[in-house]
């Protein structure tokens, strides 16, 4: 048979068969139960497909929803229509729609124009040294983050073309071998933006809301954040590692050309080119601000009444269809958004029902049993999980595939071994974001920029591990001390 009419790559999908027939029939363990037990066999194939790339993850989602269905293995009665219930549970979770709907928003930075003319005005301004690009490139990645869940769009599709224009303007290509006059030190602040950017905002990059799902289903609903908390509290931390990340990066990778005055005349032409700002893109700003507006809470510290976040991106959707500034074939067309809800769905769906048959907590207490023999403190041993948590990212090219097989016991095992709560789940939120930092492959973004030739391969890894030891470290540390100061712990 012709390999290249099967649907899926064979020794991939071969692979996580394997891997999901092995955990099936190895004898259930004492305190999981037969269904858990079988659920766990059905996540780690699909997991280990994932990470192989045997099919593309919305299509392994919808075989995974079939496999839920089809086997009842959610419901101890095997009932067809419950299990069928089970399996779509998921598609009414409002996290899964406040991002699905968040990317059809995105589209409009993009189709506007906005998202370009944001990141030449800060050139513009900022740009007359290759720092100040750097910082530029940050802001605007900054600025653009609440409102565009995919992060590969964010930096891969709107800051790299810019930050690619502003090298090839200086001369400095992988092709002419000149990417050291700039072009390396722009791209590597151009990505190492992109993980910080996603860990500040719910609304960031798609993984975060199944962040705060699973430390809701772990922890109970008193931890379920809003997306203002979070917001406030990755703000500081946020904010420092966006200072510090440029200049460290320009100390590894120091370009040849320090002083860039032609930038900013650069930047002002291209503005110029693209001319006043045009009515879509008017409309989208006043629309941006209104979701972040609403998303901060201002309604219901002016008037009262709160307005769910979900419900928000919704308000900002309804607007764009509204004044024509995004079209109903804009939003069908808009293949990531759609990809994204069903992939996350299924995921989420098969997650909760781990949680809900007693698997996390097993697995959990497993881990818990394994470190307390150790002697450490609660802290210490919560720290020796997340760094353990977030390395474990060098074996994965998704982080939604890493979060959602790792996350919730690794989150468990450390407040029961006496990590605090609040300060543990949010370090392993930040941690959930800064492992982008590491490879080539550990996001979407990273492949984008990587494949644009400026960084080469023991580069980019260097900066990616001495980076996320740098992140790591403010986020526990500044991120810790102002979490205490919000009373988050």
């Amino acid at each position: 048979m012709n390999n290249s009419k099967l649907g899926f790559k064979p020794i991939p999908m071969a692979i996580a068969i394997a891997l999901a027939a092995i955990i099936f029939f190895i004898p259930t363990p004492d305190g999981v139960s037969a269904q858990a037990w079988g659920l766990l066999a059905l996540f780690v194939g699909v997991i280990a497909a994932i990470i192989g790339k045997a099919m593309p993850i919305g299509a392994l989602s919808i075989i995974a929803i079939m496999l839920v269905a089809i086997t009842g293995i959610t419901v101890a009665d095997g009932k067809a229509d419950a299990a069928m219930k089970d399996a779509l549970s998921s598609f009414a979770n409002p996290l899964i729609w406040l991002i699905g709907v968040s990317i059809m928003i995105s589209r409009g930075l993009l189709k506007t124009g906005l998202g370009a003319r944001i990141g030449y005005l800060f050139i513009a301004v900022w740009g007359k040294k290759t720092i100040g690009i750097g910082y530029s490139l940050a802001l605007s990645e900054l600025i653009l983050a609440p409102v565009t869940p995919s992060n590969t769009a964010r930096g891969g599709a709107i800051m790299h073309p810019i930050m690619r224009s502003i090298a090839q303007s200086y001369d400095s290509t992988p092709e002419k071998n000149t990417e050291g006059v700039m072009g390396k030190y722009l791209a590597l602040v151009n990505y190492h933006s992109n993980p910080i950017s996603s860990a500040m905002f719910i609304t960031a990059t798609a993984p975060n809301p199944m962040v705060v799902n699973i430390i809701a289903e772990s922890l109970g609903s008193e931890f379920r954040l809003s997306w203002s908390q979070w917001a406030i509290a990755m703000l500081v931390p946020g904010l420092i590692a966006f200072i510090v990340m440029p200049i460290v990066l320009y100390f590894m990778y120091p370009p040849t050309i320090k002083n860039t005055p032609n930038a900013v005349q650069f930047a002002k032409d291209k503005l110029t080119e693209m001319g006043p700002m045009s009515r879509d893109e008017k409309i989208m700003f006043v629309i941006f601000g209104i979701l972040l507006a609403c998303w901060a809470g201002i309604p219901k510290l002016l008037f009262g009444f709160d307005i769910d976040a979900t419900a928000t991106a919704f308000l900002g959707l309804s607007l764009l269809l509204l004044t024509g500034v995004l079209t109903w074939d804009d939003i069908t067309s808009e293949k990531s958004a759609w990809d994204t809800i069903v992939w996350f769905s299924a995921l989420i769906m098969m997650a909760t029902f781990l949680n809900k048959l007693g698997l996390i907590t097993w697995f959990s207490q497993s881990l818990e049993t394994g470190i307390s023999g150790l002697g450490l403190s609660g802290m210490t041993a919560g720290l020796l999980l997340l760094v353990a948590y977030m390395y474990a990212h060098y074996m994965f090219a998704s982080t939604t595939a890493h979060i959602t097989a790792m996350f919730g016991a690794f989150l468990v095992a450390g407040i029961a071994l006496g990590a605090p709560p609040m300060f543990f789940a949010l370090a392993m939120a930040a941690a959930s974001n800064i492992m982008m930092t590491l490879t080539h492959y550990a996001t979407g973004t990273s492949p984008v920029v990587f494949g644009s030739g400026f960084v080469g391969l023991g580069e980019w890894w260097k900066a990616g591990f001495v980076m996320s030891v740098v992140n790591l470290i403010i986020f526990l540390v500044i991120g810790g001390l102002w979490w205490k100061v919000l009373g988050y712990w």
